[in-house]
């Protein structure tokens, strides 16, 4: 779906590191898949990819979590179907002021099933995209990190 809408395109050197990424993490865990949601327009340096307004210019991307049924791996199987609005529930930094730019859509958690994050492949994730020098910032919710046991300079929120 994201390849048919136009909101995966990225520059070659962001290419590079998500193949040597998902390379990676399959070499450590086989069977692994490494799936990118939004990553940017074909069009014009500087076209916003909505809702993600720094996804501008082909060097952000979107990776989908990984996740457990019944206690297995789960290849490719967000939350989701889309791989969003599914939210891992936890403390925010955020606060509960109204009017707020978070879509946490709590009205939808209900409707998506009870998945585990794979803890092993979600800390070997982080750590992988950290510790490559091509990369500048990671962004995960700091629950999220924390509960992983993660921490990095260029982790961000």
């Amino acid at each position: 779906m994201y390849c048919a809408l136009n909101r995966t395109y990225v520059t070659p050197e962001l290419a590079e590191v998500l193949e040597d990424t998902a390379e990676t993490m399959a070499q450590r865990y086989p069977g692994t898949i490494t799936q990118v949601l939004d990553a940017g327009f074909p069009f014009l340096d500087g076209f916003p990819l909505l809702p993600h307004l720094s996804h501008d210019d082909g060097e952000k991307v979107d990776l989908a979590f990984y996740y457990d049924i019944d206690g297995q791996y789960a290849p490719g199987r967000a939350r989701s179907p889309i791989g969003y609005f599914a939210f891992e529930q936890g403390a925010t930094q955020c606060g509960d002021t109204w009017p707020s730019l978070r879509w946490d859509m709590d009205v939808l958690q209900p409707l998506w099933p009870d998945r585990a994050l794979n803890q092993d492949r979600m800390r070997a994730i982080l750590q992988i995209t950290t510790a490559d020098p091509r990369i500048g910032k990671v962004f995960i919710e700091p629950h999220l990190a924390r509960s992983l046991g993660v921490s990095h300079p260029k982790i961000r929120f």
